[in-house]
């Protein structure tokens, strides 16, 4: 098992408020209980999304996470210098957009067409999901998959979904992944 084996944070307003002040003191709750790599900003619901995420990037460098995404905003990446961005699988088609931005690229796959395409588009990391029952998020594609994705793709792939224990990341970490992402792994 490598050193490198990445922990990605991903937010969402249900665990991290939409006040800046309760997600200021979330991240550092986070940071001072878990090892956490990769933090991404996802929010789909919040009135104050611009705002958060400019919070969330002073907040996430102060912290010294390592690399800083935004989930789906090529263009407010770019502009507020995030590390990179986090597209959606029904934005595969917009990975050159991003990497011409000079932005690192993670693409969501849940299929090998959407793990083919984000490779032909040059994305430098994936997330494939999902790897456990996540509520409305499809049937569970399991560790044995994930570990034939692995194997089959010349990409650097994190598991994803229904990620919310050590025992899975452990399991994780034995097909090779390149890491894993959770949302409420990390809230716990």
């Amino acid at each position: 098992m490598s050193n490198n084996f990445i922990n990605y944070l991903i937010t969402d307003p249900k665990y991290y408020s939409f006040n800046p002040i309760k997600l200021k003191k979330k991240l550092i709750f986070v940071k001072n209980r878990k090892k956490v790599d990769f933090v991404c900003f996802r929010d789909k619901t919040s009135p104050n999304f611009k705002e958060l995420a400019i919070n969330f990037l002073k907040i996430s460098k102060k912290l010294k996470f390592r690399k800083i995404f935004i989930n789906s905003d090529i263009n407010l990446a770019y502009r507020y210098k995030f590390d990179g961005v986090h597209l959606r699988s029904d934005q595969l088609d917009l990975i050159k957009s991003a990497k011409r931005k000079k932005l690192i690229v993670i693409a969501s796959t849940h299929n090998l067409f959407e793990i083919k395409k984000a490779i032909k588009n040059r994305a430098d990391f994936i997330t494939y999901s999902p790897i456990f029952f996540t509520p409305h998020k499809g049937e569970p594609k399991g560790l044995n998959i994930l570990r034939k994705m692995i194997s089959k793709n010349n990409i650097k792939i994190i598991a994803l979904g229904g990620i919310v224990n050590r025992y899975q990341i452990h399991k994780i970490k034995l097909k090779k992944s390149f890491g894993f992402a959770s949302i409420r792994y990390f809230v716990k």
